[in-house]
């Protein structure tokens, strides 16, 4: 009884995500349809217009990407502002049934979506800037569906890059409700640490081609635990920060990361020069 109580908690840290509003479930096959509540999400601010083109200073459109019970807006409206200020075009999609289906499925969507924003923004590469699930499941693209070619910059936000103790201390127990878990949340199981997904997605190069990787955790992460397991390897075009190390008194946690002031700047710094955000740079507190 008591793993049980652990797996329900674990299921809760990710299910935080959802007491927020969310859009319908997506089409059959995603996963099992979410008993949420139904009201549409809405568009960020500044983000999917489908008219803007990049500028010669700002030539890399930017794609917001939710994490898993996540949607196209919630918790993504002070990065698509403070994005949108910088002279960027922003996007922002919805994916996977709440991003629960099998994260490699929803990458295959993330690959549809960046070939329709850079066909309507003629674009030659977009950059990816994605929170818990999403700043995991863009590498899935990069990795093995050529979106190394067409990235400039990934920056994860609370990613779920080695996965998470929550679930994955769980693992004596799997057998028994894995199953189960794989049907509600697909995503979830697979974000496990050391799961198989994460095994052969970690497998060799982390930061596959010329993209720079740009990692953003919280010390007070509840959900991807520890939350060091959203640094990867370190290299010369990757950058593993931690906002209590430039902003002691922060104390956002999983679900308001990407909300909040050093996320967003080091996210700023990242598109804005090239290369990922600098260790040396000072973030807004």
């Amino acid at each position: 009884m008591r793993r049980l109580s652990l797996l329900l908690a674990s299921l809760l840290g990710f299910a935080l995500l959802g007491l927020l509003p969310v859009s319908p479930a997506s089409a059959a096959g995603d996963g099992f349809p979410l008993p949420l509540p139904t009201s549409p999400a809405g568009d960020p601010p500044g983000a999917n217009d489908w008219n803007c083109k990049p500028t010669a200073k700002r030539p890399t459109p930017v794609i917001l990407v939710h994490g898993t019970f996540g949607d196209r807006k919630n918790l993504l409206e002070n990065l698509s502002k403070a994005i949108k200020a910088a002279g960027f075009c922003v996007f922002s999609l919805d994916y996977g049934n709440r991003g629960t289906g099998d994260v490699a499925t929803s990458a295959k969507a993330l690959k549809a979506y960046v070939a329709k924003v850079r066909n309507a923004t003629g674009a030659a590469k977009v950059s990816l800037v994605g929170h818990s699930q999403g700043g995991m499941m863009p590498r899935y693209y990069l990795k093995f569906l050529g979106g190394a070619a067409v990235v400039d910059d990934l920056v994860g936000i609370a990613p779920s890059n080695h996965g998470t103790d929550q679930i994955g201390r769980l693992a004596p127990l799997m057998g028994v409700v894995g199953p189960l878990l794989d049907v509600v949340c697909r995503a979830c199981s697979q974000q496990a640490t050391d799961s198989p997904f994460l095994q052969r997605l970690n497998a060799g190069d982390e930061t596959p081609g010329t993209v720079s990787y740009t990692q953003i955790t919280t010390r007070y992460d509840e959900v991807v635990v520890p939350h060091t397991s959203g640094y990867l390897r370190a290299g010369p075009r990757t950058t593993n920060l931690t906002v209590q190390n430039a902003c002691p008194l922060e104390l956002s946690e999983h679900v308001l990361i990407p909300t909040s002031k050093p996320a967003v700047s080091w996210t700023l710094d990242a598109l804005t020069h090239a290369g990922p955000a600098r260790a040396t740079f000072k973030p807004a507190c």
